[in-house]
């Protein structure tokens, strides 16, 4: 299962919701092409992250600001809904979206071509 219960701490996730909204593990990778998601990523403390690329790049949070506006555009949920929790200076970021359902994530994920969500390992 992608999404877990109510805090479910699963380190096969890429997410889990928190009961008011869901908490994504992302890896970012500054200074791509274009922004996009392209799949899921394991990192070296065992987690999965949706790993997503920025455009922008790692300079004075212009990344972050990036990610909260890429996340918020392709969620359709307003940027005030996105909180990076941690990782602000690291490229494996927990971020917060309230208000949005695994079910939405999933969703997410297909569309954007992610199929399986078991991660590789590391």
């Amino acid at each position: 299962m992608a999404g877990g219960r109510r805090g479910d701490h699963d380190q096969l996730t890429a997410f889990t919701s928190d009961g008011e909204g869901i908490r994504l593990n992302v890896r970012v990778t500054p200074r791509a092409r274009k922004s996009a998601v392209t799949g899921l990523a394991a990192g070296a403390d065992g987690r999965a992250a949706i790993a997503v690329r920025l455009a922008a790049p790692p300079v004075d949070g212009a990344a972050n600001q990036a990610l909260i506006a890429f996340l918020a555009a392709e969620l359709g949920v307003g940027r005030s809904s996105v909180q990076i929790v941690t990782g602000e200076k690291s490229r494996l970021k927990t971020v917060r979206i309230a208000r949005l359902s695994a079910a939405a994530v999933c969703a997410w994920l297909a569309n954007a071509g992610v199929r399986d969500l078991n991660p590789p390992a590391p």
